[in-house]
């Protein structure tokens, strides 16, 4: 369902999700009992299937839905290592900046 904006002369600025074919010019402010106005701003225009509405969808799914994590991630290995595997090793300088566990 859509975002619009809505502008209360008291509080400010407010968003209010509506269908589109029920939109109102005037809603009634959440925080006093005035009614806000109806403010034109600019479509969010994402393709469905990109790789930003996916994030956004893992994003809002985690925040409902969080992962159980039982014990701690295992290092990743290179498969070149043979049956003596290491831990792979990064060679970003910026890695090095980070905190070691």
């Amino acid at each position: 369902m859509p975002t619009y904006l809505f502008r209360c002369p008291r509080c400010g600025a407010f968003e209010r999700a509506y269908p589109m074919a029920d939109v109102p010019a005037r809603a009634p402010c959440p925080a006093c009992p005035g009614v806000g106005l109806r403010r034109p701003t600019s479509p969010a225009l994402i393709a469905p299937g990109s790789a930003v509405v996916r994030l956004i969808d893992a994003t809002e799914r985690t925040a409902h839905e969080p992962d159980v994590v039982g014990a701690p991630p295992r290092p990743t290995t290179t498969a070149a290592a043979g049956p003596h595997r290491r831990p792979a090793i990064t060679r970003n300088p910026l890695h090095h900046k980070l905190p070691r566990p």
